[in-house]
């Protein structure tokens, strides 16, 4: 239930995010105040459009963009099946009446709009258009973006959720009305003895009855949607079916040990002969850790079945240790599993740095520059975002520095060439394979903590090589400002730090990108193999990443891409 609830405030997040994006755009501000209708038309709505088809091909869980205007006017994109719902009489008060009540200036999803003519239900998330690029309007509500939400995907990702067959999962919103369900026979009501639990109740769980039937009823709210929540249904036989089978199996079995123990006390009570001596010093035989012995059967009494027994408890005994050595290899493998784990935790904690520091830089240019420099720098951060995203964990060098020159090319615009900055990797390098997004975080640290600081000038030169050891070795090397000496021993202890956790304890900066570097590397290879970083107050700084020779394909690796260098003149 917390893993549904995640992941559709994830979806609601982007979709945010998109709208922030288009609200806040230049071109959707001056089309949404333009008076002259031919200049509104093919100067902004030519441009408008394009926007919101890109940003709904770009997310599958937005299935259409409007843009309103204070007069009325609109724009759309919407896909053909789906157009019909914003021309109706629902959409047109929900607006009006989100017009009157907005004034916070923030978004808001809507309640379930239903399409007549189809039936089909819809909701959408809307945010003002508030003018800032210093007109006759500036800082007034020009319009509205509304983004149409495709609740079929949606449908799909509650379906998916790993219930017990019985369980009943909704999807809620401020108004109580079900915007989606596992059960389609269940949508269309929800029981009124759940509406009427105390919410408080609710968030820790309640166990009531609905229909005559004992459940369990629990609710997780939204972050990302004020007032919307998930709500679970659970029939409590269902979570206990597993323990039933349990219990008869425990009960059968202390009934056999008891009768076991039984006939044993029976056998040592009139058996107390010979065949007992016989029977006791082959027992000190095997106290003795002889795992080849076995007890000899004397005579076919009770004695000699009773040694028969000891025997084959001898032999359960050594397939148990059998199985206690399998169950250690098992947990080997567990820990493995949690040190994979640890490394994907690890990674996830560069990309979302990186990408806000790259959206903030194209917003701020687009605001200044025009669509110029937007399109170079939403280029490049599309090529660095797929890369990013990619599920391989080793890809090619070749790719990897191809990411570098994306982001060079981002900064070149972002600072107007005030940087040299070089990438010299050997032509032999590009076709072997390492970590991915191991150098874009470092290259972005030079960037900001070494070179962003001066004047004018400096320089930043990426270069890769095998060294002595047959290993790879990349060089990040900057003329900034450099650290200080106690900073820097600082850093060079927690990178060297056995415990990985403590990469966890970082404050913010470049050492945290350079701990999860480290660490990420470590946990694939092991030891001797890392990042170093060696600094000067007034100099700069050099950090070197080490990695094994990883040729693709386990043999040995020919690369056919030329080596690349990026100047500050390559700009665009």
């Amino acid at each position: 239930m917390e893993q549904t609830r995640q992941k559709i405030d994830s979806v609601f997040n982007d979709i945010e995010i998109s709208t922030n994006i288009a609200v806040n755009n230049r071109k959707v501000q001056e089309f949404t105040i333009a008076d002259d209708d031919y200049k509104r038309a093919f100067d902004f709505g030519n441009y408008v459009t394009d926007l919101m088809e890109y940003m709904r091909s770009f997310n599958s869980y937005v299935n259409g963009i409007m843009v309103n205007d204070n007069q009325g006017r609109r724009i759309y994109s919407l896909a053909t099946e789906k157009g019909d719902i914003i021309f109706s009489k629902q959409y047109d008060e929900f607006i009006k009446s989100y017009k009157n009540a907005s004034q916070s200036g923030k978004g808001t999803f809507t309640t379930i709009l239903k399409d007549e003519k189809t039936g089909n239900e819809y909701f959408f998330y809307t945010a003002p258009i508030i003018e800032s690029i210093g007109g006759v309007h500036f800082s007034q509500q020009t319009g509205y973006c509304s983004v149409m939400v495709n609740t079929e995907k949606l449908q799909e990702l509650v379906e998916n959720t790993d219930l017990t067959p019985h369980s009943t999962l909704y999807l809620l919103n401020s108004r109580n009305e079900i915007i989606l369900s596992n059960q389609a026979d269940s949508r269309g009501a929800l029981f009124k003895e759940i509406l009427a639990i105390d919410r408080d109740r609710l968030t820790n769980g309640v166990k009531t009855k609905i229909n005559g039937e004992d459940v369990i009823v629990q609710e997780k709210g939204l972050e990302q949607a004020a007032g919307w929540r998930i709500v679970s249904v659970i029939p409590v036989h269902e979570l206990t079916t597993d323990m039933n089978d349990i219990k008869n199996v425990s009960i059968i079995a202390g009934i056999g040990i008891i009768v076991s123990m039984m006939i044993l006390g029976s056998f040592f009570l009139n058996n107390l002969t010979r065949p007992v001596m016989g029977l006791v010093a082959d027992m000190k035989k095997i106290g003795k850790r002889n795992r080849g012995f076995r007890i000899k059967v004397r005579s076919t009494n009770e004695v000699g079945v009773l040694a028969y027994n000891i025997n084959s408890m001898i032999d359960q005994m050594e397939e148990m240790s059998s199985n206690i050595l399998h169950t250690q290899a098992r947990l080997y493998e567990s820990e493995l599993s949690k040190k994979q784990a640890e490394f994907s935790a690890l990674q996830s904690q560069i990309n979302p740095h990186f990408l806000y520091n790259t959206l903030n830089c194209i917003s701020s240019i687009g605001l200044e520059y025009g669509s110029k420099e937007i399109a170079q720098i939403t280029s490049c951060m599309s090529k660095i975002f797929r890369y990013s995203i990619k599920k391989d964990d080793l890809v090619l060098i070749n790719e990897e520095i191809q990411c570098i020159q994306a982001y060079m090319k981002i900064i070149s615009i972002r600072y107007e060439n005030k940087f040299l900055m070089e990438v010299d990797v050997e032509d032999r390098l590009l076709g072997m394979k390492t970590p991915k997004m191991i150098l874009q975080p470092i290259v972005e640290n030079s960037v900001y903590h070494g070179l962003e600081s001066m004047d004018a000038g400096g320089q930043l030169r990426v270069s890769g090589h095998i060294d002595a050891n047959g290993d790879v070795c990349f060089q990040v090397t900057d003329t900034g400002k450099g650290i200080g000496k106690d900073e820097l021993e600082s850093m060079k202890t927690k990178l060297s730090a056995e415990d990985s956790e403590s990469a966890t304890h970082l404050p913010e900066g470049r050492s945290i990108g350079l701990s999860n570097i480290h660490n990420r590397i470590k946990l694939l290879f092991g030891e001797g193999y890392g990042v170093e970083i060696e600094s000067w107050i007034g100099w700069g700084t050099t950090v070197t990443v080490k990695i094994p020779t990883l040729s693709a394909g386990r043999s040995p690796c020919i690369p056919s891409v030329p080596s690349r260098r990026l100047s500050p003149s390559a700009k665009g």
